[in-house]
């Protein structure tokens, strides 16, 4: 509760002021402990942090469970600070773990054991289940992870829509999401939320195309290119994926960005398939590299309509022209 309410119920009772500089000055300091094993390193807040270490196991020996051990006695070492560490395959089952045996904890789930150690455990523990849903559950006699695992898929679906794919998916401990690392979040973005879930390839093509238009003008507004397109989706279920590539030369050409995104749309094989979200990004950016020699024509044509484009676009707004048709 505020601080403020809690002083009216508890007047007496003696309030410490944080400090909020300290806290940062000392998270910076763990988050760099953190990147001298790994630069795979996502933060979540001032002091909670998802690593990938699957190559830093290669680089400092052992395995992830003497690496989880080698991080907390850095952090008693050089901070004075217990820290609680889950090792587990991936972002969910993680963050379930370092909660497992704290303070001071090192808990390990396993892909082999995790529907088991999921099954005791309250509804409340996975993700998106907050007050309401849990209550919605709990009316379905669903209390534990177990009693989800053992549910109706079907029976699921017709009381809890959209949402109870990824539930069930969290309840076996499934979660294809990747560790986001600084570096990654330095990109040009653009996604979209459908207002219904559709299957239309024409409808899902299209919007992918207006988000290469969108990314493709903001790089060129901030003289950057991306060296890295990347793909995400997400499923009716919730299911979500990303999709990468990394191009030989980088591009602000938004048609570029949209030949090399459909690429990745059409591996994922999408046709009947219900879409709830769509985005694409550019990262890895750097410089513009538009050559003018002889070969290079065609890339420094499409740069000048480009700028052109963004020019009539800044005077008389984004509507004013479209590309016809998202191609096949």
């Amino acid at each position: 509760m505020p601080s403020r309410t809690a002083f009216k119920l508890c007047p007496e009772g003696v309030f410490v002021y944080p400090n909020m500089k300290k806290y940062g000055e000392v998270s910076r300091q763990i988050m760099g402990i953190l990147e001298g094993f790994t630069p795979f390193v996502e933060p979540v807040s001032v002091d909670e942090a998802f690593l990938d270490v699957t190559g830093a196991v290669w680089m400092h020996g052992g395995d992830a469970v003497e690496l989880a051990g080698r991080i907390k006695a850095r952090i008693k070492e050089e901070t004075g600070l217990t820290a609680s560490v889950g090792v587990a395959p991936n972002k969910f089952l993680a963050k379930l773990a370092s909660d497992l045996k704290k303070p001071d904890g090192l808990a390990v789930i396993t892909e082999e054991d995790k529907v088991e150690v999921l099954a005791p455990l309250p509804i409340s523990k996975i993700w998106g289940v907050g007050k309401v849903s849990e209550k919605r559950l709990q009316e379905l006699g669903i209390r534990t992870i177990g009693d989800l695992q053992r549910f109706s898929a079907e029976e699921l679906r017709r009381r809890m829509g959209n949402m109870a794919g990824h539930l069930q998916a969290l309840a076996r401990g499934e979660d294809d999401r990747v560790v986001e690392t600084e570096w990654e979040s330095k990109s040009i973005s653009s996604e979209n939320t459908f207002d219904v879930d559709t299957a239309d390839l024409r409808q899902i093509k299209g919007c992918l195309l207006e988000q290469c238009e969108e990314v493709g003008t903001r790089l060129r507004a901030e003289k950057v290119a991306a060296r890295t397109v990347q793909l995400k989706l997400r499923y009716a279920d919730f299911t979500t994926l990303t999709r990468r590539q990394t191009l030989s030369k980088p591009t602000q050409d938004e048609m570029m960005l949209y030949e090399v995104a459909k690429r990745l749309l059409d591996a994922e094989e999408i046709e009947g398939k219900r879409i709830r979200l769509i985005g694409i990004g550019g990262s890895n950016l750097v410089a513009p590299e538009i050559q003018s020699d002889l070969f290079e024509k065609g890339d420094e044509k499409r740069a000048r309509l480009g700028k052109a484009v963004d020019e009539l676009r800044g005077k008389m707004g984004r509507g004013v022209i479209k590309r016809g048709s998202a191609g096949s």
